[in-house]
């Protein structure tokens, strides 16, 4: 017996700082492309946020796809300076983002040095030295 994909379906709350999308079903080759839109749309809609939730815990199957999906928000999320949250992710989830790699990329906090202007939106990264020296 074959058994068929939970179709994906997206619920977005939006509050002053942040926007939490919950994600119910399969991220997958079919709808990888409607949350990666979804997301674009709200980040575009509502600039000034600072947070993106993906709550995960009512999802399933996820593909080669869906992970490229959540790759792709994970750079405009920090190309835009809005840190990317996932929430309440299912073991499954965690195991796939270990096993490729990506865990502690999609997870991580920003770095220390990144600020937000609240002047200009613009994002700015504090550089540190290299050399032992402390010059370069």
């Amino acid at each position: 017996m074959t058994t068929h994909p939970h179709q994906l379906r997206l619920t977005t709350l939006d509050t002053q700082d942040s926007i939490r999308i919950e994600l119910h079903g399969d991220l997958d080759y079919d709808s990888a492309d409607l949350l990666v839109e979804e997301v674009t749309a709200q980040l575009s809609a509502r600039p000034g946020r600072t947070d993106l939730h993906l709550h995960c815990a009512e999802l399933g199957t996820v593909d080669s796809m869906g992970l490229c999906a959540l790759l792709m928000i994970s750079r405009r999320t920090a190309a835009g300076g809005v840190r990317l949250h996932l929430d309440e992710r299912p073991a499954k989830l965690d195991r796939l983002l270990d096993l490729t790699g990506t865990l502690d990329h999609l997870t991580a906090p920003p770095p220390t040095g990144t600020v937000r202007s609240s002047m200009t939106g613009e994002i700015t990264t504090a550089v540190r030295t290299t050399g032992p020296d402390g010059l370069t």
